[in-house]
């Protein structure tokens, strides 16, 4: 494996793990404003922002190759391991 792919790689972990504090937190906040009853339409466009914007990032990592594609993925799921810790810790 070359430099120029372990960078892409790892650029590829940062993306993904960029991507899912984002994709997260606004799973927090459509919970929250769920909770509050405070409507439907916010947490409606948040719901489907959440949805095209991982179809679309998804869609670019893959077309870039199943192993940056992957490391991607992985960086999601890192994401997702940082913000439920964040939760416990948060949760009364």
């Amino acid at each position: 494996m070359s430099h120029g792919e372990v960078l892409s790689l790892i650029a590829a972990v940062i993306a993904g793990f960029g991507f899912g504090l984002a994709y997260f937190t606004m799973i927090r906040r459509t919970a929250t404003l769920l909770a509050a009853k405070s409507g439907w339409w916010e947490p409606l466009m948040l719901l489907l922002t959440r949805m095209v914007a991982a179809v679309v990032f998804l869609a670019v990592m893959a077309k870039l190759g199943a192993s940056i594609l992957i490391a991607a993925f992985l960086g999601f799921l890192l994401a997702r391991h940082v913000q439920l810790d964040s939760a416990k810790g948060a949760a009364p």
